[in-house]
């Protein structure tokens, strides 16, 4: 018999009733240091006081409209994106996948407009996630996300990850633009190295083609900066943002220039609840958090700490851990074990991760957890791989 909720996940058998800072609890009081964040998602940690003083006051004023009329919280929110950024222009909607979807309708309605609707064709990347709607999966590309909703939506061509010479060569005059993430986080945590942001950013500019980043999990001080291409100085074209914009708030977002932008006019694109003023309070009270003086600083400093530590789990455990991977507090253990065996080793341990591709566990802390809570992660995945390993048995 089907279950009430569409069986889509495999749900760990844990469940949560509050949380505070990096930690969520239990309905009998357990405790659970959460370095998953719900994907990258509760940036300013569980229950954060400023996030919780904007929601709860805004919801006691007005909750929706739809953009049928004016709202004064989107537009001071997409003012602090536009002063924090490249971007010239915001459209706001309520997760990652409508923002890239979004990017990709923009990028074709710029040629379009521009008298090339034949630049239609977008190059991504293996071990790419885009999203789950029908366009996204077709970008990503993935088989285990296209199985059975064939026919696959035209407009995509993959490239493998990071190779510049296959790139260079699939540019056509269909061609309309570059999309990728900074540092893949689904495919297992993969870095392109800054060179290769640059070397993209140059290709777009050569070939007047649009270059579309995907920082849905890189942004929002992840890595160390308010978005990871800082890290390579360059700026895209058009930029998908969502999870760490809203703190644990449905919130995504388009960020783009004008020049971009240009043929996204009146009726071209909606959302019925897109920036709606719960949304936009909570977005604006992440943006105090997060550009607050010294924030980012203590955001690199902690995720240095992190990795160092890490570093010596890796040599404690080779029969366990391969690799260390990542940038800021976007960090992956690449396993030689099933990584679902270090995951579900963890949770044992009361420490909360996230799987990835490629064999990895994915690290995706609150951006304001301490070294103390370091500390206690690494003893918690110290005693979780001692328990994978054959000494333990």
């Amino acid at each position: 018999m089907i279950t009430p909720v569409l069986p889509t996940y495999n749900r760990a058998q844990v469940s949560f009733v509050r949380g505070e800072g990096a930690r969520v609890f239990t309905d009998d009081g357990t405790a659970f240091l959460d370095f998953g964040a719900g994907v990258a998602v509760t940036s300013c940690g569980h229950a954060h006081p400023h996030l919780v003083k904007a929601l709860t006051e805004q919801a006691q004023k007005i909750w929706h409209t739809s953009n049928i009329y004016q709202m004064p919280g989107q537009e001071k929110l997409a003012r602090r994106l536009i002063e924090s950024t490249f971007a010239e222009t915001v459209f706001f909607c309520n997760s990652g996948a409508e923002a890239l979807e979004c990017s990709i309708k923009m990028a074709r309605r710029h040629h379009f407009v521009n008298g090339a609707p034949e630049r239609n064709q977008i190059i991504t990347f293996e071990g790419a996630f885009h999203g789950r709607t029908l366009a996204t999966i077709s970008a990503g590309g993935q088989e285990k996300y296209l199985e059975g909703f064939a026919p696959r939506m035209p407009g995509f061509v993959q490239l493998p990850f990071g190779d510049m010479q296959a790139l260079a060569a699939a540019i056509t005059p269909e061609t309309a633009g570059i999309l990728i993430e900074p540092v893949q986080g689904e495919g297992g945590i993969r870095p392109l190295p800054h060179a290769g942001l640059k070397a993209l950013r140059d290709l777009c500019d050569k070939h007047g083609l649009l270059l579309i980043l995907d920082e849905v999990q890189t942004g929002v001080g992840r890595t160390g900066k308010l978005f990871a291409h800082e890290w390579a100085g360059i700026t895209p074209d058009i930029m998908a943002v969502a999870k760490g914009i809203g703190g644990g708030f449905p919130l995504g977002a388009c960020l783009a220039t004008e020049n971009a932008a240009k043929g996204m006019t009146a009726g071209t694109h909606g959302s019925t609840f897109g920036g709606n003023p719960l949304a936009t309070a909570v977005g604006n009270a992440v943006l105090d958090v997060v550009l607050a003086d010294g924030f980012l600083d203590n955001v690199r400093d902690t995720a240095l700490y992190l990795k160092q530590k890490l570093a010596g789990l890796k040599d404690a455990h080779p029969e366990v851990i391969e690799d260390i991977r990542g940038e800021g507090l976007m960090l992956g253990i690449k396993c030689k074990v099933p990584n679902t065996s270090l995951q579900a080793a963890a949770v044992a341990e009361k420490l909360l991760t996230i799987g990835a591709g490629d064999n990895v566990v994915r690290l995706l802390p609150p951006l304001v957890i301490t070294r103390a809570d370091v500390d206690e992660a690494l003893q918690k995945l110290d005693r979780a791989c001692k328990a994978l390993t054959p000494r333990a048995a």
